[in-house]
């Protein structure tokens, strides 16, 4: 049996820090155990400009703690208003690695997102020759369609004719959440890849609704039946190079989670490694481990693996239920059961 796994030190290539209280709390948790993360822009209001981002990134590496190394990869969110030149300039920089599509509503603070997919053409055209990949909220908005068809609709609507129209835009599904969605990343070349979510690896809709509501497993996009977990779990342990980690961590206080409209999002970034050495145990896949948490991600993003290393040791890690900010509490993931990784 193995006892120890030393692995590239991974990435998170989809994570919320938000900004100001909340920020400084929740960002030691990340720092702890990833290199990188490709960071939300989502604020309110949203990092539109590349001025935006680099106010953003400043703001996060101060409030890093003292001899972290944590590099903030940062995007841009896009919006109809959106300026290809600035973007390009921004790339050039080196400051932003990707630009966020949300369609307007799909989720937390994308009130600013795109409505009118024909007035963001000249971004996705400059970014298709920049080589700068687009990061998808992969979720139609409209009322008549089911919340748990919203993904599997979004891939034939919008994406797969955005991607059509757009000739050599590399895209990012980002928390996919459907064997639709890993059938179609797979039919695909390599100028598409798909991130998984820690907490999807593990939840399905049951454990939001069956035997009374669980707020802090719901999150958007939501949870769906067993079948399509089972999906995301062979497809993050399969080695596959289009797969790879994005945690979609986005905290929110206890507060703002537990009331009759609350938030969406799973706050999993303490954890997350010692979950998912759970998850690949169970699925006989520890030795590919790697390449979902440290290896596939800066292939897809076209940079280099972090030289420094993780261990992973047989035993029971002791983790915050709640991680205390200046705004109030935010629950840490439960995935239910025991975990048996820890982080050295």
């Amino acid at each position: 049996m193995t006892r120890t796994l030393t692995i590239r030190r991974p990435d998170d290539w989809h994570l919320h820090l938000r900004d100001g209280a909340m920020l400084r709390a929740v960002l030691p948790e990340t720092a702890r155990h990833f290199a990188r993360a490709i960071i939300m822009p989502n604020l309110v209001p949203p990092v539109v400009t590349g001025a935006q981002a680099k106010a953003y990134r400043d703001r996060i590496i101060a409030a890093l703690p003292e001899g972290s190394d944590f590099t903030p990869l940062m995007t841009l969110y896009l919006t109809e208003d959106t300026d290809p030149d600035d973007v390009a300039a921004a790339q050039a920089e080196g400051l932003v690695h990707a630009v966020k599509l949300y369609p307007a509503g799909a989720t937390t603070n994308s009130a600013s997102g795109v409505s009118n997919f024909d007035r963001v053409r000249p971004v996705l055209e400059r970014m298709a020759e920049t080589g700068l990949p687009l990061c998808v909220h992969g979720e139609v908005t409209d009322p008549d369609i089911d919340i748990f068809d919203r993904e599997a609709v979004f891939i034939d609507r919008v994406l797969d004719p955005i991607r059509r129209a757009t000739p050599g835009l590399r895209v990012v599904m980002e928390h996919i959440t459907t064997s639709d969605a890993v059938a179609y990343a797979r039919t695909q070349g390599d100028d598409l890849a798909a991130t998984i979510t820690t907490h999807h690896l593990v939840i399905n809709r049951n454990h939001i609704l069956a035997g009374g509501i669980r707020p802090h497993y719901y999150c958007l996009p939501v949870a769906k039946r067993e079948t399509h977990r089972l999906a995301l779990r062979e497809a993050a342990t399969s080695g596959e190079p289009r797969f790879f980690l994005g945690t979609d961590s986005a905290p929110h206080t206890d507060a703002g989670k537990l009331q009759p409209c609350g938030c969406a999002g799973c706050f999993t970034a303490t954890n997350t490694m010692s979950v998912l050495a759970r998850v690949f145990e169970e699925d006989g896949a520890l030795d590919r481990l790697e390449a979902f948490t440290s290896r596939n991600g800066p292939a897809f993003y076209r940079l280099p693996v972090n030289e420094t290393t993780l261990t992973l040791v047989k035993s029971t890690p002791d983790y915050p239920d709640q991680i205390d900010t200046d705004d109030g509490p935010v629950t840490v993931f439960d995935p239910g059961t025991p975990l048996t990784w820890s982080v050295t």
